[in-house]
């Protein structure tokens, strides 16, 4: 059965019902038929997405499903000397785990070479388009700036005749790169720089991923995007804000192309994010820096990225529809996306007890040899995931920080003579410990309460203070990766400059033994210390590592 869309309901489509100026504009213009909106992501397949363009995925999907219309995946490949099959791959992976379909709508501009080729010969012959000899750097000269006009290129009146002979000449291969190209006949004077004679097409002896070696010529962007919009019948062209200047040439190709029903371009601000490159160029620095562990490293924002960190596709359709969309410029605390992932595993996640930094307790009083299966809940939230059984014995570890030899005020956990509950367990008194030769402590001594089982009915004396733990001869060994923020804001300049401190690595994390069954990408939180991901790279039967998506608690506040 296909799946109704109604204007009434946002669950899962990355939009508010509340509305916003995009809401307007296709009200406006469509009326009572806003099924027939007709929307597309396009994205130039040169890298990998990053949680900037999930906003637009988002949007664009978002706005096709609330009310009842399409929206087509399409990739801009006019650059075959930027684009690789990988990113056309790894693009098509990240819109079907946001939760979006474009279903038989997947396109190439490629697919239109022959199309625009037409075209242009069309503005040859109108006298809307000339072959022009500058170089890169003569044009630059030409085109004036914000304050003064352009001058008109010397080959600007060449004839029709020329202009098509020079043009063929030019897709025949006769011409090296940059020798010559194909502008748009406009305007020099324009106080808008896209408008004074842009190119439209370049000479790049390259191969593409789709038509090979068929092309040495290539439409620029600004010619080609809009004519994929139009050739796709697409109602309402959304893009960020930097494209606003390019409207009026947008609107310009599509018309003079001959279309009848040309789409309408809405902008809306970009996201920003703090301590967070949200370049594609400079991320793909990053990686072929050898800085990070490729494009999906969990601590990059890339959408392959946050999914391996231990993302979820509800959790960034969440923050999308939060931050929403605005003409406005400005910077999203990081803190936000936090907020969505916490707030979407609470009730989702089992809650484990895992040691990140073990430190051995010996329960003198408790049997040698004896093992103890006591009942914890697997998430205090949701009664529905249901509890487990934890194996107690003489021998347990406890995190090195839930002990002190000379505790501070308001210090409730373990310290000599201090009682504390271990979690699901017994009342646990510290009794002794003991240091190594540099007065390190490697153990340390309690005795513990048979009358204080958790769960046994029992309701005597209070503790401060609960501690997680695991047994000393029943647990699960494995690597924990805890992330910081990969780029920080510098306060004194406003750039990004690289944490040195990103990433650190524990190699000798112990967890009780129900996670031997976990699979990659399996979420989890470990009690106290956060939420965590089943790496799903470096994951062997041999080794399990853990990404610790995201700590417990956080200063930001919705």
């Amino acid at each position: 059965m296909k799946e109704e869309n109604t204007l009434n309901t946002t669950e899962n489509n990355g939009l508010s019902e509340t509305g916003n100026f995009i809401h307007s504009y296709i009200q406006d213009d469509l009326g009572e038929n806003t099924n027939k909106i007709h929307t597309r992501f396009p994205p130039e397949p040169n890298g990998y997405l990053h949680i900037g363009h999930a906003k637009s995925i988002c949007l664009n999907f978002g706005l096709a499903k609330l009310y009842g219309g399409k929206c087509n995946l399409r990739f801009d490949d006019t650059n075959p000397t930027k684009e690789d099959v990988e990113y056309v791959e790894s693009i098509k992976e990240d819109v079907k785990w946001l939760g979006f379909a474009w279903e038989d709508r997947l396109y190439f501009a490629s697919s239109y070479f022959d199309q625009f080729f037409d075209i242009a010969v069309d503005l040859i012959k109108k006298g809307k388009a000339f072959v022009c000899d500058l170089t890169a750097e003569e044009m630059r000269e030409y085109r004036g700036t914000l304050q003064t006009p352009g001058k008109e290129s010397p080959y600007r009146n060449r004839s029709v005749e020329e202009n098509l002979d020079l043009f063929m000449r030019m897709k025949n291969g006769e011409f090296k790169d940059g020798e010559k190209t194909l502008r748009a006949k406009i305007d020099m004077s324009s106080p808008n720089i896209n408008m004074r004679d842009p190119v439209i097409y370049r000479i790049a002896h390259a191969s593409h991923h789709t038509t090979g070696d068929k092309w040495c010529i290539y439409p620029m962007y600004d010619f080609a995007h809009p004519l994929e919009d139009a050739i796709e019948n697409i109602t309402h062209s959304i893009c960020t804000m930097e494209f606003e200047d390019h409207r009026p040439l947008y609107d310009w190709v599509v018309r003079e192309a001959g279309f009848k029903n040309p789409p309408r371009q809405i902008e809306f601000a970009r996201l920003g994010l703090t301590n967070t490159v949200m370049s594609k160029r400079k991320l793909r620095a990053l990686v072929e820096d050898g800085l990070v562990d490729g494009w999906d490293d969990p601590r990059m924002p890339t959408i392959s990225g946050l999914r391996r960190r231990g993302y979820t596709p509800e959790s960034i359709r969440d923050f999308c529809e939060r931050i929403g969309v605005s003409k406005a410029n400005s910077k999203v605390d990081s803190g936000l996306l936090e907020y969505c992932i916490r707030d979407d595993l609470k009730g989702k996640a089992k809650v484990l007890m895992a040691v990140l930094d073990p430190l051995k307790v010996v329960v003198t009083n408790y049997p040698e040899g004896q093992v103890e299966y006591v009942e914890v809940e697997n998430n205090p939230v949701n009664e529905e995931i249901g509890k487990r059984l934890v194996p107690f014995t003489r021998e347990l570890y406890i995190e090195r920080s839930d002990f002190m030899e000379e505790p501070v005020k308001k210090f409730f956990r373990l310290a000599p003579g201090k009682e504390v509950r271990f979690k699901g367990a017994y009342f646990l008194t510290c009794t002794d410990f003991v240091k190594d030769e540099n007065g390190v402590v490697t153990e340390v001594h309690c005795t513990y309460d048979p009358e204080t089982k958790c769960g046994s009915g029992f309701e005597g004396r209070k503790v401060k203070g609960t501690i997680h733990w695991v047994s000393a001869d029943d647990h699960v060994k494995a690597e924990a990766r805890l992330y910081d923020y990969m780029m920080l804001d510098d306060e004194e300049t406003g750039d990004l400059k690289m944490n040195e401190n990103s990433l650190e690595v524990l190699p000798n994390v112990l967890i009780e033994p129900c996670v031997k069954d976990a699979v990659k990408g399996e979420k989890f939180q470990f009690m106290r210390n956060g939420y965590f991901c089943v790496d799903t790279k470096d994951t062997t039967d041999d080794k399990l590592v853990f990404n610790r998506i995201v700590s417990l608690k956080s200063s930001f506040k919705l």
